[in-house]
């Protein structure tokens, strides 16, 4: 997909047919024949513009506007630099969302994953073919899904009262059935994905055992009973049984807004089939 330039190709040289620089007109007033709009649209968040600090320039809005992916756009998606440092998603974001107060790092990553479904319709279309493992036979096929078959999910519409409560500030107060334990939960960002990812990344290169779980929980809770100390906070992550902590995972994927792309899977090879979630894979922005 790499796009190069052609200096023979593009009638970059000059040829005897073309006219000399002085005659070639550079009124502004003239429009090129070839300039044109890019499309925009916008694109419905799941959070709704809700449990945004009150400044962030999302708060209250429920929809984000996002220009359509161009061909100078996949300069972005096949720049080996910024893919090897995990940001070319994140650098398309930044370039087609159209207010640029909207920074990437700032949005919810239920919201940004809508960002990103919506960019790659606009840029390839909505059917997206990748390779899927049947969980029955363990065959490998090609499997079609379609990008806008989707629906919006979260904000705690699901999660039970007696557990969960909104607190004044967009963090989720959630009792932990076991340990009896309240803790006090925020939604995570991009930036905070993406630090999740340099941190395994980085456990990786050191040889180190994945901690992925406990992790997650280190950035998701912001106090235990109240109390905001992030010593007590890692102390109590460290010793919460693990009922509690599969509950807190669980509760925290139903408050997230987020958009739900679970779709029907059919065997091609044994005629298993079941609803799944579409997987994620290299073809999703980098397609045959």
């Amino acid at each position: 997909m790499s796009i190069r330039n052609n200096e023979e190709r593009s009638g970059a040289r000059a040829t005897a047919e073309a006219p000399p620089p002085e005659m070639v007109s550079h009124n502004p007033s003239e429009a090129s024949p070839l300039e044109f709009a890019t499309p925009t649209e916008f694109v419905d968040l799941p959070s709704g513009g809700n449990f945004y600090p009150d400044d962030h320039p999302l708060r209250g809005r429920n929809s984000v506007e996002i220009r359509f992916m161009t061909a100078k756009d996949e300069d972005i998606l096949t720049s080996k630099s910024l893919i090897k440092k995990g940001l070319a998603i994140d650098r398309l974001l930044e370039n087609i969302i159209i207010d640029k107060a909207v920074k990437v790092d700032n949005l919810f990553i239920g919201d940004k994953n809508a960002l990103v479904v919506a960019a790659r319709v606009t840029g390839y279309g909505a059917d997206y073919t990748t390779k899927v493992s049947c969980p029955a036979c363990m065959e490998i096929q090609e499997y079609s899904f379609n990008l806008e078959d989707h629906e919006l999910r979260g904000g705690g519409s699901n999660t039970a009262a007696e557990t969960v409560e909104l607190n004044s500030d967009g963090t989720w107060s959630v009792l932990c059935p076991k340990s009896e334990v309240r803790v006090s939960v925020r939604l995570l960002t991009g930036k905070d994905e993406r630090l999740l990812l340099q941190g395994e990344q980085m456990r990786r290169k050191q040889k180190l055992s994945e901690a992925a779980a406990t992790t997650n929980l280190r950035y998701m809770i912001t106090s235990v009973n109240g109390n905001t100390d992030r010593k007590t906070i890692v102390q109590f992550i460290n010793a919460m049984p693990a009922q509690d902590a599969r509950f807190l995972r669980k509760t925290y994927d139903e408050l997230m807004p987020n958009i739900d792309l679970t779709q029907h899977f059919d065997c091609q090879n044994c005629g298993f089939d079941m609803d799944m979630e579409v997987p994620f894979t290299t073809d999703f922005f980098w397609p045959k």
